[in-house]
């Protein structure tokens, strides 16, 4: 495996690259998609969080506190909503539990993305539309 990123530092792209650890902190229940099954759950390392799809066995697979190994993952949108996901060649996997350090903001779902004046195939932060998951609001 390539050596992970942090969360803050993946951008939207089309293509499966992004090697990442992070905790699962909320999972929302399944919901049918064709003859697939979806999750979605809100995830977080030490510098950001961002929404993650689960798809098919990955949706039982997974539960809170649970950290996860993502290998050549996409982040990219799915519908209208940006989303980390295992995508096609990727593969998540549960490498341990509880024990990881992290933060609820920035939530990188919740940033708008444009394309990069410089360079049309890379994307860059336009704006936060908000701090926090509005899926997943923080618990006060």
């Amino acid at each position: 495996m390539a050596t992970p990123v942090q969360l803050k530092d993946i951008v939207p792209a089309a293509k499966n690259n992004i090697n990442v650890n992070f905790i699962l902190l909320e999972k929302a229940r399944p919901a049918q998609e064709g003859q697939f099954k979806t999750c979605l759950a809100l995830v977080a390392d030490e510098t950001a969080a961002v929404h993650f799809l689960l798809w098919g066995d990955e949706c039982e697979a997974f539960e809170r506190g649970d950290i996860i190994r993502l290998s050549n993952g996409i982040f990219s949108y799915h519908r209208t909503n940006l989303v980390l996901r295992s995508g096609k060649r990727g593969k998540a996997e549960k490498v341990g539990e509880f024990c990881k350090v992290f933060v609820e903001t920035p939530n990188l779902s919740e940033i708008k993305w444009s394309p990069d004046p410089n360079n049309p195939e890379k994307y860059v932060q336009e704006a936060v539309l908000s701090t926090h998951s509005r899926i997943f609001p923080p618990m006060i």
